[in-house]
This record gives structure tokens, sequence and C-alpha cells, in this order.
């Protein structure tokens, strides 16, 4: 255990090095920088901006003194929010984005891996014929288009909702609903899937042959290994959610990282776009780390190497 933990931490390190080598050289490709567009400033003190904040040094200099500050935890001052800091932005904006993510994320995750299984026990009725066209819809449909969606509908239209901001109760509902809803869809028809996978499965039938009941049978075999592959995918999309969903954060102005993140690119931001993706990056290494611990209390013959 003790091995693999630390081969898997290795692997996580390496892997958020590339992804903020990656980030920091792919940003400062793009012509441009920060100030570019700022018109009105002077050429002295452009020239004193770009100074103080390190973008007159070569580009492998920056690099290396970035590297030095994020080992202190520190990301550095925003180039567009003249007096704020990355740290302090995504100590703010997170706690949002964490909160409507992991309320998403429990409906999305809860009804798909419900309606997912109801589907497959009933293979052929009404129902699963209902979840297998919500799912296509779900799947092909953006998250952001649902949420223009329901804004028209349930809130200007019906007037039931509020349409935008965040605060009381009312406010979660619709934007939950739109970044929850795809995930419904997605986890839902992964479920069936894997479900009626299983449900053939030789094992399966000798359990039925035994004469164990069929809740024995659904539960305790059925259930536990065809729940593997929907794991990861409820990982990777907490990590995802939790972070911020950009334009659904947007569309509904949550002042979570999404909205961040979406101005960092436009205002060439470069700190800001930095911090997010390596956050970002983080939580997502995290939630693939966990991931492999739950397999092996899911599923005992996975054993950790």
């Amino acid at each position: 255990m003790l091995r693999y933990t630390l081969k898997r931490g290795i692997i996580a390190l390496l892997t958020i090095w590339v992804i903020i080598t990656i980030t920091f050289f792919l940003m400062h490709s793009i012509p441009g920088d920060p100030f570019t567009n700022e018109k009105k400033i002077q050429p002295q003190i452009m020239e004193n901006l770009k100074r103080k904040y390190g973008l007159d040094q070569p580009l492998i200099v920056q690099y290396g003194k970035y590297l030095q500050n994020l080992l202190k935890g520190d990301l550095g001052d925003s180039m567009k929010y003249k007096t704020r800091t990355v740290n302090e932005m995504l100590k703010t904006s997170f706690p949002v984005s964490a909160k409507l993510g992991l309320l998403a994320t429990l409906v999305g995750a809860g009804l798909g891996i419900t309606f997912g299984i109801i589907a497959a026990l009933h293979r052929g009725k009404a129902f699963d014929y209902f979840i297998i066209f919500l799912a296509v819809i779900g799947v092909s449909v953006p998250g952001f288009v649902f949420a223009a969606l329901f804004q028209y509908w349930f809130g200007a239209k019906l007037q039931w909702l509020p349409v935008a901001r965040w605060g009381e109760w009312k406010h979660y509902v619709l934007p939950v609903a739109a970044l929850g809803f795809g995930m419904i869809a997605y986890i839902a028809r992964m479920m069936r899937t894997s479900m009626l996978d299983v449900l053939n499965q030789d094992y399966i039938r000798t359990a039925k042959a035994k004469g164990l009941s069929r809740n024995v049978v659904t539960w305790k075999h059925t259930i536990r290994n065809a729940i593997l592959p929907v794991v990861t995918i409820v990982g990777v999309s907490v990590a995802g959610i939790v972070t911020g969903s950009f334009v659904v954060e947007s569309i509904f102005a949550i002042p979570g990282m999404g909205k961040y993140y979406v101005q960092s690119i436009q205002q060439s931001d470069y700190t800001l776009i930095m911090g997010t993706t390596i956050f970002y990056a983080i939580i997502l290494v995290i939630m693939m780390y966990v991931i492999d611990i739950v397999y092996g209390f899911i599923d005992p013959r996975i054993r950790f190497d």
C-alpha cells in the first residue's frame, strides 16, 4: 500500500508539472500580452508594468521564477484585478463553485445511477426507452443550452425561479439542474450499459441457479460490479463541475471560478489563467487518486501493487 501510494504520488506530481509547463509556454506563445490592448497607457507606464510582472525578462527566466513562487504557494498578483492576488480570488470563488458543483454531482450521480439501474432491470419497457431518449438528449445538448432554456421558461416566462444571482436556495435550482441534467443522462446510459453487461455474465446465472433472491443478486453481485466504470466518470465529472462550469456560471452570474477563468482568457491575465488551470489540475489529479483507492473497496479483486 505504501509503495503504491508513493508511486501514484510521484506520477501525480509529474502530471501537474507537465500541465504547468505546457500551459505556461502555450499561454506566452499567443501574440500580445495583458497590456497590449490598453491603448491609453503611455509607453513609459507600459514598460514599468512589464517590469513589475517580469514580462520584460526572457521566457525561461519567467518560467523559473514562476516555479519558485509556486513552490512557496504564491500564485502571483492578477494583472487585471490590480489590487487582488490570485490566491485571494481562488479563496473567495472556489467555495461558490464547489457548493454548486457538489449539489449538481449529488443530483446527477444519484439520479443517473438510479435511472440506469431501473432501465437495465426493465429492459425493453417504457422506462428503458425513456432513459435512452433522455441519454441521447442529455449527451447531445451542451449544458449552457439547458441553462438558457431553464432561464427562459422557469425564470422569465413562468417566473417560478430567479434567472440569475447567487444567495438563497432558489438561486441554486436552475444552475444545479443545468449542470446535473447532462450528468444524469450520461451516467444513466453508462450504468444501464454496464448493468446489462454484468447481467449476462456466468456468475450472475450461477447466483440465480443457487436460489439467491433477486434483491441479493442485484445489490450484492450486479450493482457492485457494474458501478466500477461509473465511479471513474463520476470522479472526473466532480473535478470539472466543482472547479466551476465556466459558461453556466457566467449565464447565471454566479461569482465562482468559472467567471474568473473566462475573464482571464479574454483579458490575457497570465497569472490568473495559470492559477485557475493549476488549481483545476490539482483537483483532477486528487480525484483520480481517490478513484483508484475507491476501486479497491468496491472490488476486492483489485490489489495495490
